[in-house]
């Protein structure tokens, strides 16, 4: 067993050291491995999924109905929460320590040094291997960033999902909406459905001139597929399906958009040949499991974990806790990436609380508790920099009432780190 663990320490400390060769877009690398390996994503089903916010969402939620459908479902996503193993998963179930081992020796037989993959690179081609080997009937396959030249974009899907558009990445992506749509929108291909929940013109302009030129159909949540929400229940307006009181696991009312855009996605599967019932929609919907995403860790006090981790997202995230929860105080511990924009980030969640404390996760990329307290003056009605996030958990904790609300967002690394204080058992970090 100790020899085991070594085997599987070294091997993913090999692939995160191809992190040194930072974010390269580009097909080709993830192109070559995959020939190396009699390219094991060709003749298989998968689903596409790009977008700025709600892809895990929209993912797990499609995961969880075909699950119930009766169908071996593959799920690709990054980042991890607490390891490595969790981007890799088969009908909920994680990649094994021994198969990541066996494959990341198998990749690392054939990578030449001289001209090396990144690290995302690497992972992409470990899921698609794993998923034929263990022959799925269908992966849904997340974006990593951007779409166009994302690893993930290799694939034929039998259906393209877009999510939103948001700034986000723009050093990467392009300075404006229209530029980031065009990145997101290289995930469309020859003839094959897209879906897609975005609503700013000049995005849906975007697809809508992709679709044309690749005769794509294009369909939107809004105007193709429509809903209402009531509370944390969906009524459901379709192609073809109109469903009543579907009840939603995942909390949050945007949920309800993600909903739909996942039910819209898995009727064009259903045109495709994958049949999928009414009672496993409904089941699939109410057991979706999607952690760290408005995940309520504890009721009392209630505490949820939120890895929302742009302005977006932050915003839409305060929106909904002040609209779906009741609570007298709002106390926010916030850890951000130091690459986002912290200024917006911090504008669009800290004037809602009414205690913040600033912290950080053990990550190298986290920013300074004190940068973003100064991002905040002016703007928290009061708050302080605890650095160590169990510390800052710790102090939240004891501030807080029964009637209380504590929010721990900002970051995926952050809600990871949480989790693992929270639930040791569940979240065991790889640790190292």
């Amino acid at each position: 067993m100790k020899k085991n663990k070594h085997s599987y320490k070294k091997a993913v400390e090999y692939l995160y050291s191809l992190q040194k060769y930072g974010i390269k877009f580009g097909l080709s690398k993830t192109s070559n491995i995959l020939k190396a390996f009699g390219n094991p994503h060709m003749g298989r089903r998968f689903i596409h999924i790009a977008g700025s916010n709600g892809k895990g969402s929209v993912a797990s939620m499609m995961e969880s109905v075909l699950i119930k459908a009766g169908l071996k479902v593959g799920f690709y996503s990054s980042p991890h929460l607490v390891r490595f193993t969790e981007r890799f998963r088969i009908n909920r179930r994680e990649m094994s320590k021994e198969n990541a081992t066996e494959i990341i020796s198998e990749l690392q037989n054939i990578i030449d040094l001289n001209h090396p993959p990144t690290f995302f690179e690497a992972t992409t081609a470990m899921a698609f291997i794993y998923f034929a080997r263990e022959k799925t009937d269908i992966a849904i396959m997340e974006v990593g960033m951007g779409g166009r030249l994302d690893a993930t974009n290799v694939i034929v899907p039998d259906v393209s999902v877009i999510t939103n558009i948001s700034l986000e990445h723009q050093f990467f992506l392009g300075s404006n909406l229209t530029a980031i749509a065009g990145e997101k929108a290289g995930i469309i291909k020859t003839g094959v459905d897209v879906i897609t929940a975005a609503k700013q013109k000049k995005v849906i302009d975007v697809f809508h001139n992709i679709c044309k030129k690749k005769k794509a159909p294009l369909w939107r949540i809004g105007k193709d597929v429509r809903y209402r929400s009531i509370g944390s229940r969906l009524n459901y307006y379709g192609f073809k399906r109109k469903i009543k009181d579907l009840e939603l696991s995942l909390e949050g009312g945007f949920q309800s958009r993600n909903a739909s855009l996942a039910l819209g996605a898995l009727e064009i599967l259903e045109n495709r040949g994958i049949m999928i019932s009414l009672e496993e929609i409904r089941e699939g919907l109410k057991d979706t499991v999607w952690p760290g995403r408005m995940h309520a860790i504890s009721r009392d006090p209630l505490i949820i974990l939120d890895g929302a981790h742009n302005p977006n997202a932050i915003r839409t995230l305060a929106e909904s806790i002040e609209k779906d929860f009741n609570y007298k105080r709002l106390i926010l511990v916030l850890g951000v990436m130091e690459d986002k924009d912290l200024g917006k980030i911090v504008k669009n969640i800290t004037p809602r609380a009414d205690y913040t404390i600033f912290s950080r996760p053990e990550y190298y990329r986290a920013a300074e508790p004190e940068d973003l307290m100064k991002k905040a003056l002016g703007l928290i009605k009061k708050g302080e920099v605890i650095p160590a996030l169990p510390e800052a958990i710790n102090k939240a904790i004891r501030m807080a009432d029964s009637d209380d609300l504590v929010l721990i967002t900002g970051s995926l690394f952050t809600v990871g780190e949480a989790l693992t204080y929270f639930d040791p058992d569940n979240y065991t970090p790889d640790g190292f």
